[in-house]
């Protein structure tokens, strides 16, 4: 069995940006996790929530995934709340439990089936004391699985595509005759037209950040991918719409917009004509937006207009998440990613160039099909290289229906293991080295809500580390210049220095 070792050569440690020039908007980078904390949730604690409408009944959307999935819950709160639901944080107060699903990888999808169970307990205790409730399952895993969702769970009552959930309110009134039913349709009509828009005070409710859909689905095939299955292929939102929706948000209180789409780069408007730095640059031009930020990108859609806008454009966030998966050429062609490993980091030099303090993340994928130790290493070589700030890394997990499922190359799981293990030992010794250079300067810094102790709040740095001060509650909404003095294993601490 190979071992894999950690260590430091010349050039493994992350890229550190210099002191951005006086003219740069210091800002945060794009995090996620398989279960969002997403930064439109991030103040429900503290900001103020809609009053609760008597006697209505009340939902509750778990989300599992990525931000698509968090905007895609949001929205399904805002249909609903024209209906009469009010939002509750309790399944044993829920009436109705929506399920918003992942299905990228088979732990994701399995847990969406063991929460189900649970749920299936606490519906059976309210039916006993006299109260329905209704689950649904909609996300990837609804789209991906249809009618095995209701075979292997009774409890489901309606199982909802990504493209269907602008439906959910006629649907759920057919399943009051008892009908079980199943939508994972690719709706015909504009699925974000079809949709109500929050009121200000829903907007005000979820804090001052928020994720804007801009593009949806994929064309891209990737061999270990579900998404061009589950989310269609590549549709773009019009540059008229996105405005609108931004400014609606901006006028109830949002300071931070982040474009996200499974392939955001590859927006081109609904002609073809347009491109997304030519939309960021429009957004850029609106008052009371104080920053931008995009999400997740392909590297062959990254054009040099779109590098350039990095440059151009103060309030683009100098951060950037751009998904390589390997460091081999063997592999990425296995993987169909249609671009090499000269190619990759010929992009990251070419955006150092345009925006010297930009910090970068990526997502990795060990164990592919045929991998082998030379391959991995080839992987690692270009960690060291490029450096990294952020990073999202996992095991190769053989989703059906993909082309990389059914090779008969398969990995061994404690291979795959020790992998993924020593290259997260390297990327987590980067971010740790990312971090602590951070101590001793001053970044701006986006408040967003009150912190966890009396007297403290919390923000985001340029680079999307959370930041905690002691000060008032009136920063929130606003950016603040903050001296770091301690970098911990998760956030930064420090003093405040001058409002913006």
């Amino acid at each position: 069995m190979a071992r894999y070792r950690t260590e430091f050569l010349p050039g493994s440690q992350p890229r550190l940006p210099p002191h951005p020039p006086a003219h740069y908007d210091d800002s945060r980078p794009f995090t996620g996790a398989l279960t969002i904390s997403s930064p439109t949730t991030a103040l429900a604690d503290a900001a103020p929530q809609e009053p609760e409408r008597p006697n209505s009944p009340r939902v509750l959307v778990k989300s599992y995934g990525c931000q698509m999935n968090v905007y895609d819950a949001a929205r399904m709160t805002d249909l609903l709340g024209g209906e009469g639901w009010s939002e509750t944080t309790r399944e044993d107060d829920a009436d109705l439990v929506i399920l918003n699903t992942c299905h990228i990888r088979e732990k994701a999808a399995e847990k969406i089936y063991s929460e189900l169970g649970k749920l299936a307990v606490t519906k059976r205790e309210r039916a006993e004391a006299g109260r329905d409730m209704k689950i649904v399952v909609a996300g990837c895993v609804a789209q991906a699985e249809g009618e095995e969702v209701l075979r292997r769970q009774r409890a489901v009552d309606l199982v909802v595509g990504p493209q269907s959930y602008h439906r959910l309110p006629a649907l759920l009134k057919q399943t009051n005759s008892g009908a079980r039913l199943t939508d994972t349709e690719f709706s015909v009509e504009d699925k974000f037209r079809a949709l109500p828009q929050p009121s200000r005070e829903q907007i005000a409710a979820r804090g001052v950040t928020a994720f804007v859909t801009v593009q949806e689905g994929c064309d891209k095939f990737c061999t270990f991918c579900v998404v061009p299955y589950t989310r269609g292929a590549e549709v773009s939102r019009s540059l008229a719409d996105i405005v609108a929706e931004t400014q609606r948000l901006v006028d109830a209180g949002v300071r931070e917009i982040t474009l996200i789409g499974q392939n955001v780069n590859a927006w081109r408007g609904v002609d073809q004509t347009d491109a997304l730095e030519a939309l960021m640059a429009r957004l850029s031009g609106m008052p009371g937006l104080l920053r931008l930020r995009y999400t997740t990108s392909h590297p062959i859609d990254m054009t040099q207009g779109l590098i350039d806008a990095h440059a151009a454009l103060p309030k683009l966030m100098p951060y950037m998440h751009l998904p390589v998966q390997s460091g081999s050429d063997r592999i990425l062609k296995a993987m169909n990613r249609r671009h090499g490993r000269d190619a990759y980091i010929d992009i990251i030099a070419r955006l150092r160039r345009a925006r010297p303090d930009i910090a970068l993340s990526s997502d990795f994928i060990v164990g592919f099909p045929g991998e082998t130790d030379a391959d991995f290493e080839d992987t690692m070589q270009l960690i060291r290289e490029v450096g990294f700030a952020a990073n999202f890394a996992f095991k190769y997990s053989p989703r059906p229906g993909t082309p990389g499922a059914e090779r008969d190359d398969q990995i061994d799981e404690e291979v795959k293991r020790e992998r993924l293990a020593a290259l997260q030992a390297l990327l987590e010794a980067q971010r740790q080295t990312f971090n602590g250079a951070m101590v001793g300067r001053k970044i701006d810094v986006l408040f967003e809500k009150a912190g966890r102790h009396p007297g403290q709040i919390g923000g985001k740095s340029p680079y999307l580390q959370a930041v905690h001060v002691d000060g008032p509650e009136s920063l929130i909404g606003r950016v603040a210049k903050v001296r770091v003095d301690s970098a911990g294993p998760n956030s930064l601490a420090g003093v405040l220095v001058e409002e913006i």
